[in-house]
């Protein structure tokens, strides 16, 4: 059966964040993962501490989370290729690494950044493989696993297909870095032109998480023309056998209704 993990930071959004975990739990889900839920890369310890308690009293696995990338609500998609922001992100490392020790959660996204006129695309992408490269190796230390994601809908955005986001992991393996992951989200694939059937029949087996939501309109399957379940069903024969993430939008009062309570958990 399908692992489903339900995305915090995008879904149940009518509720305060350290609500959303015990919300989760009464849809009948297990798990959550969450964009990062702080607004900076160095939050007050004891607001972690309340994020981690609001999991922890839910009885909510968080499956995944990710690094600092910036002002999500302004527009920013990242901090990994930024030169001027390098610092935060490292800094962030520590944080992420601590949460992780605490909650069990071993997935972590790291959002790739906007291009900017602050240095040439050369130079950030070599300050995104050093970032990648610092990120990757500490986590590896907990048995972790970075994402790196296409993403649409940000014209700066340099990862737009697998084939990208897969360039990117291949220099890493070069410099001897084995845990940074395709996030395959269907959703920005589809959106982005991508060959979503070619990218599970080539590359299954490598995801390091998938996401969902229908296309077009990025809300709950059913909503758009997306196959998701064959999607789903192909990754999973294919090889993948990690949790699938609920990254959609929904206006629906019960935004879980496409999906029967007995197939949540």
């Amino acid at each position: 059966m399908t692992r489903y993990t339900v995305n915090g930071s995008i879904l149940l959004t009518d509720l305060p964040l350290l609500e959303r975990p015990a919300a989760i739990k009464a849809a009948s889900f297990e798990a959550a993962e969450f964009w990062w839920p702080f607004a900076e890369a160095e939050p007050a310890p004891a607001d972690v501490d309340a994020f981690v308690a609001a999991l922890d009293d839910a009885g909510v696995a968080l499956t995944g989370l990710n690094f600092f990338a910036g002002d999500m609500p302004a527009g920013d998609r990242g901090l990994v290729s930024w030169k001027s922001r390098q610092s935060e992100f490292l800094a962030n490392i520590d944080v992420v690494v601590g949460i992780a020790e605490r909650t069990g959660c071993r997935a972590f996204n790291a959002l790739y950044g906007l291009r900017n006129d602050e240095c040439s695309a050369d130079e950030a992408d070599a300050i995104a493989l050093d970032n990648l490269e610092a990120a990757g190796n500490a986590v590896a230390a907990i048995g972790g696993t970075v994402l790196l994601e296409p993403v649409s809908g940000a014209e700066g955005y340099p990862l737009k297909t697998a084939a990208d986001a897969l360039a990117v992991i291949a220099k890493l393996v070069e410099r001897g870095v084995g845990n940074v992951k395709l996030l395959a989200d269907f959703y920005h694939l589809t959106v982005n032109g991508d060959d979503v059937d070619a990218v599970i029949r080539e590359h299954a087996p490598e995801f390091g998480h998938v996401q969902i939501a229908d296309a077009p309109g990025r809300g709950e399957p059913g909503s758009g023309t997306a196959p998701i379940a064959r999607w789903i069903a192909d990754a999973e024969a294919g090889g993948y056998s990690g949790f699938v993430g609920l990254e959609y939008k929904s206006a629906d009062p019960d935004p879980f209704a496409w999906l029967p309570r007995d197939q949540r958990s």
